[in-house]
C-alpha cells in the first residue's frame, strides 16, 4: 500500500509539472518544483521571462492555481516564481529556444540555429557546451547532428554539466534537441590551472628568545670543550708513539755494539 501510495504522488507531481510547462508554453519554464508543507502545496516556477509567466495583474497565475485546485484536488497551492538570472547556462532555456526556432523556420536552417546558440553560449564564459540534433533534418535519413565547443565531461563526476532535453514538431517529422553546458564558475577537478608571475616569497628567521639564545651559547661552549679534549688526547698519544719509536731505536743499536 505504501509503494502504491508513493507512485500515485509522484505520478500526480509529473502530471502538474507538465501541465504547468504547457499552460505557460514552451520556452517560458525551465524548471518546476512540487514541495509539501504543513499548510499546503509549494510550487516553485523557473523561469527566465517572469514578466509574462506571471502576467497582468497575475492573471496567469491565478487561473493556474484554479486549474490545480479544481483538476488536481490540490487544498492550497502556493506558486512562486524564480527568476533565472543567466539563461545562457541553462541548458533547458536553450533547448527550447532551438525547438521554437525550428518550428518557426523550419528543420532547413538547423546549422544556423544551433551555431547562433552556440556563440551566445560562449560569449556568455561557460567552458563548453554541446548540441546534439537528431531526427528528419534535410537528408534522405535521420541521424544525429552534432555542435559543440570548449570542454565537456562525459565521465566521472558529471553533475557540474547542466543538461536538457526537448522536442521540436517540424514539417519533415519530429527533431530531438539535446543540450549540455558547462557553466563558467563550475569547478573540474582534473583541470590544471598555470598561474605566470608568481613570485616565491622567503620566509625570514623568527628572532629568537633569550633562553634560546642562552642555550645556543651554552651548546657552543661544550662543542669546543669537546674539541679541546679531542686535541689533546691526540697530542698525548702522538707523544706516546715517539717514546716507543725512541726506545726501540736505542734498543737496536745496544744489540749492534754488543755483537
Amino acid at each position: 500500500m505504501l509503494a502504491k501510495k508513493f507512485v500515485t504522488t509522484k505520478k500526480t507531481e509529473f502530471a502538474i509539472k507538465e501541465y504547468v510547462k504547457k499552460h505557460l508554453g514552451k520556452g517560458k519554464v525551465s524548471n518546476v518544483k512540487i514541495e509539501r508543507t504543513p499548510i499546503g502545496e509549494r510550487i516553485v516556477v523557473f523561469t527566465s521571462r517572469p514578466g509574462v509567466v506571471i502576467g497582468r495583474k497575475g492573471e496567469a497565475i491565478q487561473s493556474l492555481t484554479n486549474v490545480l485546485k479544481n483538476q488536481f484536488k490540490l487544498e492550497n497551492p502556493k506558486i512562486e516564481i524564480a527568476e533565472i538570472t543567466e539563461p545562457q547556462f541553462d541548458a533547458q532555456t536553450i533547448a527550447d529556444q532551438i525547438a521554437l526556432d525550428l518550428e518557426r523556420l523550419g528543420s532547413s536552417v538547423f546549422k544556423r540555429t544551433a551555431y547562433k546558440a552556440l556563440e551566445r553560449i560562449k560569449a556568455a564564459g561557460a567552458l563548453g557546451a554541446e548540441i546534439i540534433l537528431s531526427g528528419k533534418l534535410p537528408s534522405e535519413k535521420a541521424r544525429p547532428w552534432r555542435f559543440f565547443f570548449g570542454y565537456m565531461k562525459k565521465t566521472g563526476e558529471i553533475s557540474i554539466v547542466n543538461k536538457a532535453q526537448a522536442t521540436a514538431k517540424t514539417k519533415p517529422g519530429i527533431v530531438g534537441i539535446k543540450v549540455s553546458v558547462v557553466p563558467k564558475d563550475a569547478i573540474i577537478p582534473d583541470r590544471i590551472k598555470i598561474i605566470k608571475g608568481l613570485k616565491l616569497e622567503t620566509i625570514e628567521e623568527k628572532p629568537k628568545n633569550e633562553e634560546a639564545k642562552a642555550e645556543d651559547k651554552s651548546s657552543e661552549g661544550k662543542i669546543e670543550q669537546d674539541e679541546q679534549l679531542v686535541k689533546e688526547e691526540d697530542s698525548s698519544k702522538s707523544l706516546t708513539k715517539k717514546e716507543e719509536i725512541k726506545k726501540k731505536k736505542k734498543s737496536s743499536k745496544k744489540e749492534k755494539k754488543e755483537e
